[in-house]
């Protein structure tokens, strides 16, 4: 008998169509039965901004637009730093003598449903923040039957 056997999820199975994949996700996510050690760095906020707009907020204090990069592949949005060469990294205003802002490399991913768009990135001020919306399609929106 294999972990998916004894997946709580596959319970559910029997009475869901379509939900495959989200079952699968889920199941990806907590592993064997817990929560994967995933780090706090770079913390974040998922901020509702209206009835179908989100947006995700990246503190990445200390970091500029060349050093990250925000990808979005098969439902995935993925917030990472770029490779650097470690001979760029020399300060050109002068020698620091003390190092507390973190500039450690990170990837932080974020499931996003099939109806979310993601509409775009901005970091200012120290804080990434991604744009997104919910676009429902027409045949998810409500409509009324007529009765012939």
């Amino acid at each position: 008998m294999t972990s998916k056997d004894l997946s709580i999820f596959n319970s559910l199975r029997p009475f869901s169509i379509g939900f495959d994949d989200m079952f699968d996700q889920f199941e990806n996510m907590l592993g064997n039965g817990g929560m994967s050690m995933q780090s706090n760095y770079p913390p974040y906020n998922i901020r509702k901004t209206g009835k179908d707009k989100y947006s995700i907020e990246v503190a990445l204090a200390g970091f500029t637009k060349k050093d990250v990069e925000v990808e979005f592949e098969d439902n995935m949005l993925t917030v990472r730093t770029k490779q650097t060469d470690k001979s760029e990294n020399k300060d050109q205003d002068g020698e620091i003598l003390h190092k507390g802002i973190s500039q450690r490399q990170f990837a932080r991913s974020f499931t996003i449903a099939d109806d979310v768009k993601v509409n775009g990135a901005e970091l200012k001020d120290g804080l990434l923040t991604i744009a997104c919306e919910r676009v429902i399609p027409d045949y998810k929106k409500r409509k009324l039957i007529e009765i012939k």
